[in-house]
């Protein structure tokens, strides 16, 4: 059993009390809300006679269902505006934070906390969505709830929870130029593949971690929910601290130091037990793309697709399923493969530096013909840094579209779909059979610099290449 991680630490901070079924009363520090796992939620706590019992531990938002194109209200979908007209009718009633369109803060959910100071080390965070495993980046430890248990929180201010084994992977060496976040997931992914994860937290640790930014550890966080794990988090050090230094939530000037010396106290003890650990070489990964229906079929871009007899028995069904789905040969190449949409944007890739980053390879060139490619910035703010730097500029120039903040085409609950057979090179999170809102579509997962490289070529290329080229 593990002790002394910061996941054992903060839990052991949180816990209310122990449960007759041996689930643990766990108090969330801070609730993430936003239009499509809330309204339900509001409604049973209301039958109830029940309010929301700490509306100031709760901050909304809307970013799935909105348009990227086009966002005057009324939205064109009628229920896309319901949805958010229920949302904003709920914050209103219970006095909870609600930001907006045009609020200047509006974004995706697991972008705009970060950049608020919401998110801090030592934190529980809960939010009716799968990848709140993102704001683990800070030293929190934070979990994906479904609507039930939204409802609990609105509730109780609190979840009920059986502890979780801690899992560390430990990262040697530094990833190589033109090898990202996202490669480095998709890598550690793919070696102990989607169910590994499952009854764990994995906490990332080692010197390829430390030498992150914090938006970079958000893309490992974000992407620990792929590998199976409830939660992933990387102990708080002073990158940490300086990403969170005068954000307009963050400890006061004059509470700081003690802040930042409570926070260090939590991180995960030089001697601490964990229930396994698993060691990785940065420095060997290359930049990694997906070519099946889960996020663990993923291969570098040096290598051949597998050969069904290559794979272990119990990966041969799916393997199958994908490569049917996906109509792609066993043993052939996945560079040169076609792509006809190309999008950068996400909870996992559409912070600032992911658009810079792909920016870098766009400038001065032009997509291949054909290609639909757009970028939808994370939030409204990331979208404001990064005109003011021209970033737009750089992409429109490069026949790119620039688009509002919103979730778009991870998960498409809004117009930014694909059509038929498409076969979308994406630096979202998840490439699951008709996740980008076609039955028949096909997502590629990779980078952001490897989505812009894709679209300048119209096909899947070594983003090293241009690198070298630039």
């Amino acid at each position: 059993m593990s002790s002394g991680t910061l996941y054992d630490k903060v839990w052991d901070l949180h816990r209310v009390t122990e449960l007759p079924g041996g689930a643990t009363q766990l108090f969330v520090g801070l609730h993430l809300i936003h239009e499509v796992t809330s309204p339900q939620a509001f409604s049973a706590i209301e039958e109830k006679g029940l309010k929301v019992r700490c509306p100031k531990n709760t901050i909304a938002t809307v970013d799935h269902i909105v348009p990227t194109i086009n966002q005057s209200r009324p939205f064109e979908d009628s229920l896309a505006e319901e949805m958010l007209l229920t949302l904003e009718a709920n914050c209103k009633k219970h006095g909870i934070k609600f930001f907006g369109i045009g609020s200047g803060s509006q974004g995706i959910v697991h972008v705009i906390a970060p950049e608020l100071g919401l998110t801090q080390p030592g934190m529980t965070i809960a939010c009716g969505d799968s990848h709140t495993s993102t704001h683990g980046a800070f030293g929190a430890i934070a979990f994906g709830i479904g609507t039930s248990q939204v409802r609990d929180v609105l509730a109780s201010q609190t979840l009920a929870m059986t502890k979780l084994k801690v899992r560390r992977i430990w990262l040697n060496g530094k990833l190589s130029d033109g090898v990202f976040a996202k490669d480095l997931i998709l890598h550690v992914i793919r070696l102990l593949g989607v169910k590994a994860g499952v009854g764990y937290a994995y906490e990332f640790a080692g010197p390829a971690i430390e030498l992150l930014s914090m938006e970079e550890r958000m893309t490992i966080c974000n992407m620990a929910i792929e590998g199976g794990a409830r939660c992933g988090y990387i102990n708080p050090d002073s990158t940490t601290f300086r990403y969170l230094k005068g954000r307009i939530n963050a400890p006061s000037k004059i509470k700081w130091k003690d802040a930042v010396n409570w926070w260090l106290s939590l991180a995960s003890d030089q001697l601490a037990v964990f229930d396994d650990e698993v060691k990785i070489d940065a420095s060997s990964i290359a930049p990694t793309v997906t070519w099946g229906i889960t996020p663990g079929q993923g291969i570098s871009i040096e290598e051949q697709l597998p050969t069904i007899d290559s794979l272990d028995p119990n990966e041969r069904p799916i393997a199958k399923e994908a490569f049917a789905y996906m109509k792609l040969k066993p043993g052939s190449s996945i560079s040169g493969l076609p792509v006809d949409v190309c999008f950068i944007g996400s909870c996992t890739n559409g912070r600032l530096s992911d658009l810079q980053a792909a920016a870098k390879i766009l400038k001065g060139k032009k997509i291949a013909s054909g290609v639909k490619a757009f970028v939808v910035p994370g939030s409204e703010k990331v979208a404001k840094d990064a005109e003011k730097e021209g970033l737009d500029i750089i992409f429109r120039s490069a026949g790119f579209e620039w688009r509002k903040p919103g979730c778009s085409m991870c998960l498409a609950m809004n117009p930014d779909k694909l059509s038929g057979a498409e076969i979308s090179a994406s630096s979202s999170n998840r490439n699951f059979k008709g996740r980008q809102g076609s039955s028949t579509g096909r997502t590629l997962l990779m980078s952001p610099s490897m989505v812009a490289a894709a679209a300048i070529k119209g096909e899947v290329n070594d983003v090293r290449k241009m690198l070298k080229t630039n």
